[in-house]
């Protein structure tokens, strides 16, 4: 039952204007931050201007005219141009436990996808470097979202766009020749290649002769030197080994670790598509695409100077495979905003290398702020960066810690549940573009808007659950014990649930769905305090109990779609 629906339809047979649509008229239909302004609330501004009357004047009009008996309506309220609906609270709760109990632990799942395949590339660290916490956003975000469209009945696919080559590369390589006998590299191999990386990017700005040396070495990388190679290949295997890690605490999966170097056979195709269009001309000795016609002024650079590719070519290989081997609806690309440059330049270019435009119109890039030491940004170039397994592995010792005198089995796995689940959601809980200063102690308070506060709200609705020894049938429920205020406000927000997914899905933005588990378990506190849910009235237990339950349902499911998992105890 849809009562915005049911609203929209009163409104437009009062009305009887052919210029009005119950559709329209929905999408105007509001629900009212104070609850004391009802349930739902129609802005009667909105049809000012057809009807030429004064907004206040509509509304006391349609108040008049709109039946009270309306079996739904509890009452209707003229205030101020708005129109507020009152609905009798008993059809509220029995359309939000209808609704629940269509799908009971399948809750908030829906079919929008209908078969469309939705790419999602996210994480991308590149290779012989440090996972740092700048990378984290990228890796929880993208997580989120890939869970959130395949929530929806998307074909969803991960991407780990591996920056795994370029000049960086190159410079790694001239660095291990010159101090490789220095550095052992079967112990902390990254640390090792990360201090072998600063030492070289110092030298380049010392040196011009060794910059150049370094752009000498990429283009023998390109062109299949063995010694290039190997190495290459070496420092790759090793990064992947220490990312592993990092992914497994996390618990993220990808379906393709396909990086720049994958591409690096497919990129031709790309400069002879774009010499065919006449799209390319020549700047300083480069290659590049000209796009001042579309409000960008910086050129496209596809080739360099020196015949050496760059990651624009590589990402529009990569649009060109991706666009044959998985027929995409859509592409999303979760890179910082810094960024947002580069994807405007090759979401155009794109557009000049014959595709269908059903691939060049999917490709959205999903932008986020970035994380910051109190110092200021981070730079693995100049060796300032906190490592994520670090940071995971403190989260997770301050969890025990917290945990350490509580009568908890498996400790050490609930441990990491709360630490890995606090870091996630600090960094969901605000809008992804938001700047942040990562404060691993705020994020692991169990009082405040974090994970932790909701798992345990979570895991005290299982525990009433498991109290009571049995979770009621929806049909013994008596809606009339769910219908006092604290009751009602929980009850509404688990309703809205598959809504708030979809402004989630809508928007690419998980702090949708973390704010909104953060009101339902505030809610819900507020519920347990002020109902007696277990108590010898079966009828009122019933009820409250179901009401739990449905909670319980909600927040896991909320908490699993950011990425976070649930303890069974805390």
């Amino acid at each position: 039952m849809d009562f915005k629906e049911i609203i929209a339809k009163l409104i437009v047979d009062v009305l009887q204007d052919e210029n009005l649509n119950e559709n329209e008229i929905k999408e105007y239909i509001e629900i009212p931050k104070e609850e004391s302004n009802g349930d739902y609330a129609f802005p009667c501004f909105r049809l000012a201007k057809i009807l030429k009357k004064a907004p206040n004047i509509i509304a006391d009009e349609l108040k008049e005219k709109i039946s009270k008996q309306n079996e739904f309506i509890e009452k209707i309220e003229s205030v101020s141009g708005y129109l507020n609906f009152y609905i009798d609270k008993s059809k509220i709760v029995e359309n939000a436990l209808e609704k629940f109990n269509l799908q009971k632990e399948d809750y908030g799942k829906q079919n929008i996808g209908n078969g469309k395949t939705v790419l999602v590339e996210y994480s991308s660290p590149n290779i012989a470097k440090p996972f740092h916490i700048g990378h984290l956003k990228t890796t929880i975000i993208g997580n989120a979202l890939y869970k959130i469209y395949k929530n929806c009945g998307f074909n969803t696919i991960s991407l780990n766009h591996l920056g795994d080559y370029g000049t960086q590369f190159a410079k790694l390589i001239v660095g291990y020749k010159k101090w490789g006998e220095e550095y052992n590299l079967e112990e902390n191999p990254i640390d090792k290649l990360s201090e072998i990386y600063k030492r070289i990017n110092e030298l380049c700005e010392e040196d011009e002769n060794v910059l150049e040396e370094c752009r000498e070495t990429f283009k023998k990388l390109e062109e299949g030197d063995k010694y290039c190679v190997d190495l290459w290949n070496e420092f790759k295997q090793l990064s992947l080994k220490e990312f592993e890690k990092i992914y497994n605490l996390l618990n993220v999966k990808f379906d393709s670790y396909n990086g720049e170097a994958f591409y690096s056979d497919k990129m031709q195709e790309v400069v002879d598509l774009l010499e065919k269009n006449g799209k390319l001309t020549e700047s300083q000795g480069a290659k590049v695409v000209n796009l001042e016609d579309k409000g960008i002024k910086a050129p496209c650079i596809i080739q360099k100077a020196n015949g050496s590719s760059i990651y624009a070519t590589r990402d529009l290989a990569a649009i060109l495979y991706r666009a044959r081997t998985y027929d995409f609806d859509k592409c999303i690309y979760v890179v910082a905003e810094e960024q947002n440059l580069h994807f405007k330049q090759i979401f155009e270019v794109a557009k000049y290398l014959d595709l269908n435009e059903k691939y060049t119109n999917g490709l959205e890039h999903v932008s986020y702020g970035m994380i910051r030491l109190p110092e200021g940004k981070m730079s693995t170039r100049k060796g300032n960066f906190v490592k994520v397994e670090d940071l995971l592995n403190e989260a997770i010792s301050k969890a025990s810690e917290i945990l350490k005198d509580r009568e908890i089995e498996n400790k050490d796995i609930v441990a990491k549940q709360v630490g890995i689940g606090a870091v996630i959601f600090e960094d969901l809980k605000e809008s992804r573009i938001k700047n942040q200063v990562f404060d691993l102690n705020e994020a692991l308070n169990f009082n405040g808007e974090t994970a932790p506060y909701i798992q345990y709200m979570t895991v005290r609705t299982n525990s009433v659950i498991e109290k009571a020894g049995y979770i009621p049938k929806k049909e013994d429920v008596n809606t009339n014990y769910l219908t006092d205020e604290d009751s009602i406000r929980l009850v509404k927000l688990i309703e809205n649930f598959g809504k708030i997914i979809l402004a989630s899905l809508e928007k690419n933005e998980p702090s949708i769905i973390a704010r909104y588990a953060i009101d339902v378990a505030k809610a819900y506190s507020i519920f347990y305090n002020q109902n007696k849910i277990l108590s010898e009235d079966k009828i009122s237990q019933d009820a409250r109990l179901y009401l739990t339950y449905m909670t319980k349902v909600t927040l896991t499911n909320s908490l699993n779609l950011l990425g976070i998992d649930v303890p069974n105890k805390m």
